[in-house]
């Protein structure tokens, strides 16, 4: 009989469901909704999803995928891996119920609270302790929870992260990963373990923390009521835990000192994993536990993240190209000169920009000549703009001695754009290499090695074939509108 592995992607416009076989071949995909979850912002900066949305669209993909995957029985799965959005927040009572919606990774609100507990703790203790600033993480919105929801704070059984809290849907156990316990800025790596010290400093109480385990651990199994409704049986362990960018590096293979991998979803991201990091003083980028990481055998990711970008190409798409498909899109930008003429887009609006000093300047258009330029100029100059954006970014990457040379991306979202891929190749002078896979086969993966049906890691996740690749060219024209582009931030 064969062994088959579930693996589910919680991003936050849609959850991804994938079913792997034995061979890491990919034989079921599911996807719901079909249209982007919402985002509810009912003040500026802030951004919620309620974690039992959550849960109902990951049913609906798990069934998806197994419709997908007809010679498939739910009862063949053997175990589950989750990613999820990082950096969120999920508080929840005695009884498992959630006490408000989640605030998610892109909420902004608790950016001044980040910033005095930096000072008020020690930028050296966070630094050294911490690898960040608790700048706008976890951390950081529970206790803005505490300041400004009391009574709510009350009641909190456990805060946890967005994949902490599906686990606990499927096991009716709450527990949680190093990886995750660092991007919420609550792991002390000096010390290898939960930073009690930095919380206590916060106010926070350490006890609100579920129990940790390794990201290839079985952590909880599922139980009878998941059983009933999913058919997957009980007892299956959910052996592989951690936020989607450390995710994507995985399902990329991005495994060792050197290795690095982006992503171009809703936002965009470039994650490079070394052996030791130099913290950012600045915490323009960020470093966290790799899936890899232990005590004995460090690697930290130092994750690059620029809000706004696939949510510019949605926006765009939605405002002036609602009968247009992507591909579409893609020959509309493709007849436009590189440069836009003239016109440039800086794609900032979508919350706090931690490369920017989590300044939140919002998106602008400039350049526009009205009796020159049209819908398609802008549409250029936006994929452009997010470009400039990433390449931006690998430029502080390299002040910190981190030099991007290779990166390892998806065959979806943005790269799938040839106008965005080779801008950015030819601007920050990076080979881009396209593979096919995605963040649920990832995790499916990353549960079968937890669930020790591989005997190394590298073997778990070595079934990948590149499908595309953008080269860099000796393109003064292009990095002559960079240069311009930067004058503008």
């Amino acid at each position: 009989m064969a062994n088959y592995f579930l693996g589910l992607d919680l991003g936050s416009s849609s959850i991804k469901c994938a079913i792997v076989d034995e061979h890491g071949n990919t034989v079921g995909n599911g996807k719901f909704p079909a249209n982007e979850m919402a985002i509810a912002s009912p003040y500026a900066g802030w951004a919620e999803q309620h974690p039992d949305d959550w849960w109902t669209n990951i049913l609906e993909a798990i069934q998806l995928a197994l419709v997908d995957a007809p010679a498939v029985k739910a009862s063949d799965i053997k175990s589950i891996g989750i990613s999820y959005q990082m950096h969120g927040l999920v508080i929840v009572d005695q009884d498992g119920k959630p006490l408000r919606p989640s605030i998610i990774w892109c909420d902004s609100r608790a950016v001044g609270i980040g910033n005095d507990a930096f000072e008020s703790i020690g930028p050296s203790f966070c630094l050294d302790h911490c690898l960040n600033s608790p700048a706008n993480f976890t951390a950081s919105k529970l206790k803005w929870v505490k300041e400004n929801e009391p009574e709510t704070y009350s009641k909190i059984y456990k805060a946890m992260l967005p994949g902490d809290y599906i686990a606990y849907k499927m096991s009716g156990k709450f527990t949680t990963s190093i990886s995750g316990l660092s991007e919420g800025i609550f792991w002390d790596f000096k010390n290898e373990k939960v930073a009690t010290e930095l919380m206590e400093g916060m106010g926070l109480d350490a006890g609100l923390l579920p129990e940790v385990f390794g990201s290839f651990e079985p952590s909880c199994i599922t139980d009878d009521t998941f059983e009933t409704t999913t058919g997957i049986k009980a007892g299956t362990p959910i052996s592989y835990r951690a936020g989607d960018q450390p995710n994507n590096a995985l399902a990329l293979a991005v495994l060792e000192d050197g290795e690095a991998a982006g992503t171009g979803g809703t936002s965009g991201v470039v994650y490079a994993v070394s052996k030791s990091v130099d913290p950012d003083k600045q915490s323009r980028v960020n470093c966290f536990a790799h899936v890899n990481h232990s005590a004995q055998d460090p690697h930290i990711g130092t994750l690059l993240c620029i809000n706004g970008t696939g949510i510019l190409y949605n926006w765009l798409r939605t405002n002036f190209y609602m009968d247009k498909t992507y591909p579409e899109l893609e020959q509309l930008a493709s007849a436009i000169v590189p440069g836009a003429d003239g016109v440039r887009v800086y794609s900032f609006g979508n919350g706090a920009e931690r490369m920017l000093g989590n300044s939140n300047p919002g998106a602008k258009i400039s350049g526009v000549d009205f009796n020159r330029h049209n819908r398609q100029h802008i549409l250029r100059a936006g994929l452009e703009g997010i470009a400039f954006a990433f390449a931006y970014g690998l430029e502080v990457m390299k002040e910190m001695g981190i030099e991007v040379k290779k990166m390892k991306v998806g065959d979806d979202n943005l790269f799938q754009s040839a106008v965005f891929g080779q801008t950015l190749a030819d601007v920050a002078g990076v080979a881009i290499e396209v593979y096919h896979t995605n963040g649920a086969a990832g995790a499916a993966k990353g549960s079968a090695f937890g669930a020790g049906y591989f005997d190394n890691l590298k073997e778990a996740v070595s079934n990948i074939h590149k499908v595309n690749e953008y080269v860099p060219a000796d393109n003064q024209a292009i990095l002559s509108v960079f240069e311009d582009w930067k004058k503008g931030l």
